[in-house]
């Protein structure tokens, strides 16, 4: 197991094909899509790489900018994904700051997820992670 590593730049076209490839497969938009962030401030990278290779699935997309991880989860809402993120907590026994948005509930469209995240992400966990900005994605 272990997802499939995407540069960050690509997040949004990642985003935009993921929606879409849940829109074809389920006209009744019952599937989701989550996605996941995870600070791995605290962990170096050899560790990192040792857990997405345990934790994720080979459906998972992985894209990173420094310490953030942002794992675009298909089929999985929000509790799958935390089930996911409980079980990168077990394997670095200790607590990850993470937070998580889903198509459709939170948005229909990556930039509405990004959004999403980025607010939540900030009033959650105090963290303004100004990369996700509209203006840096493009």
């Amino acid at each position: 197991m272990a997802g499939i590593k995407f540069p960050f730049k690509d997040i949004v076209p990642l985003l935009n094909l993921s929606v879409g490839l849940a829109q074809r497969v389920d006209e009744n938009r019952a599937e989701s899509l989550t996605i996941l962030y995870c600070n791995f401030a605290d962990f170096s990278q050899d560790v990192i790489s040792a857990s997405l290779e345990q934790v994720l699935r080979s459906s998972d997309a992985i894209l990173h900018y420094e310490n953030h991880y942002f794992f675009i989860l298909q089929y999985t809402d929000k509790y799958g994904a935390t089930i996911v993120k409980d079980m990168f907590e077990e394997f670095f026994a200790t607590y990850i700051e993470s937070s998580m948005t889903s198509y459709p509930i939170d948005g229909e469209d990556a930039e509405t997820l990004i959004d999403d995240l980025q607010s939540t992400i900030s009033a959650n966990l105090s963290i303004d992670l100004l990369f996700l900005d509209k203006d840096r994605l493009k």
